[in-house]
């Protein structure tokens, strides 16, 4: 994956292999090596590849678009979770990982906000009505 994720990255963002190599400090020799999957950077060089293309050491690692329905590698901070089916009554299921991510445990309250324009978005109740109590605060009110 690590492989494929370099190619990827660096062809997305419009750079040459000696591009990536002036980043990180390296050969191009080295990042033709990484990408051909005949040797893998440091995790010192790793971080500095992440952090050149904006994503977590985690994602250039490990991250697979086979497994996220073929699209590329989100920014950092940036998650795609999968696709989930909306029940009879309008019901889904928030994946594992985003409910971990995010703290949201079996009974709390989420507040659903939608955008015509952009979709729908989930949030905790609870940080939702924090950030209300603070701009309401901030507004005199």
């Amino acid at each position: 994956m690590l492989k494929d994720n370099l190619i990827q990255l660096r062809k997305l963002h419009c750079m040459t292999q000696e591009d990536l190599a002036d980043i990180v400090g390296v050969t191009r020799q080295s990042v033709a090596k990484w990408e051909s999957g005949e040797s893998v950077p440091d995790l010192e060089r790793s971080k500095l590849i992440a952090d050149a293309f904006g994503i977590s050491l985690d994602d250039l690692v490990n991250y697979s678009s086979e497994e996220n329905l073929g699209l590329d590698l989100p920014p950092r901070g940036k998650h795609l979770f999968g696709v989930v089916t909306v029940g009879d009554k309008g019901q889904i299921v928030i994946p594992a990982k985003a409910r971990k991510l995010f703290d949201i445990k079996p009974g709390d309250q989420v507040v659903v906000l939608g955008d015509e324009g952009q979709g729908i978005a989930i949030v905790k109740a609870q940080n939702f009505l924090d950030l209300a109590n603070r701009i309401r605060k901030n507004l005199g009110g």
